[in-house]
């Protein structure tokens, strides 16, 4: 089965948006804690970026794959850089991240404007 990450950050967006309907003050919490995690200081955004994709393999998270994966594409991360980091998460999370890697790598894949990705993998343009 391939997965589209477009379609399920997408539908993720919509309920995320439900979600800040129903319980506005756990969403600001939230919004505010992302915020902070992700203001550069010493590491960059690029580099942060690529910490959360392998926490996302970790926990096994697709949402999470496909939010960093599109941020990383945006960013000008390089499929090279996220095989590294999709390797030392396979290192420390052994088999289960090693499925979910395979699913990062096709989820960054999917969000390349000009795919250089293997045959099957279908482009979806959806960078920035």
């Amino acid at each position: 089965m391939t997965k589209d990450y477009a379609s399920i950050t997408s539908d993720i967006s919509a309920y995320t948006g439900e979600l800040r309907k129903l319980i506005p003050d756990v969403m600001q919490g939230f919004g505010n804690m992302a915020k902070a995690a992700t203001k550069t200081e010493a590491l960059d955004e690029k580099t942060k970026e690529l910490v959360a994709l392998a926490l996302g393999v970790a926990a096994h998270c697709d949402g999470c794959l496909g939010f960093h994966t599109k941020a990383l594409a945006r960013l000008g991360a390089t499929r090279a850089e996220v095989a590294e980091t999709l390797g030392l998460a396979v290192y420390m999370g052994g088999g289960p991240s090693l499925m979910y890697a395979a699913d990062a790598l096709r989820s960054f894949d999917q969000f390349q404007p000009d795919s250089s990705a293997p045959t099957g993998c279908a482009p979806t343009g959806c960078c920035g």
